[in-house]
């Protein structure tokens, strides 16, 4: 888990500056009226950290796996990051990964086994750290969708 995090947090290092480098209109290009601009990828990144990070705290101590699911559409054109502006979009992407970096490094190692529901009619347990290593794998995916090539 520790490998993980600090995985993550050299992600975060490098791309919140890359990031801020892409030019507004091109950020908030949307390629297709029903496709996300990068700015809503990342959004969903920031929606994605969110569940992400209740599943890694609340898989820690609830006593049945918790089910924390993840509607994606709904939550970016809720959050409705296309109207924010980009830098307030880079910078909580930034906090929420150093705050899921933070409760990942200070996970005890006897709870990276404990498992998380995120199914919706049939359960799909994963373990914590399963969750841990496919969030980053998710995250290196759409950052390279926003800065082609990165990975």
């Amino acid at each position: 888990m520790k490998t993980v995090a600090l995985e993550l947090q050299q992600i975060v290092n490098l791309f919140a500056d890359r990031l801020t480098h892409i030019p507004d209109a091109e950020f908030s290009a949307k390629p297709l009226p029903h496709k996300w601009s990068k700015k809503e990828v990342l959004g969903h990144l920031i929606d994605s950290g969110h569940n992400n990070l209740r599943r890694f705290i609340c898989g820690q101590y609830e006593s049945i796996p918790p089910q924390i699911l993840y509607d994606q559409n709904f939550w970016v054109a809720v959050n409705n990051y296309q109207a924010s502006k980009k830098e307030d979009v880079i910078i909580l992407w930034k906090l929420m990964n150093e705050r899921i970096c933070g409760v990942l490094l200070s996970m005890p190692e006897d709870k990276y086994t404990l498992e998380c529901n995120t199914g919706r009619d049939i359960a799909e347990l994963h373990s914590l750290e399963w969750l841990a290593v496919d969030y980053v794998r998710h995250l290196k995916h759409h950052l390279n969708q926003i800065i082609p090539g990165s990975f």
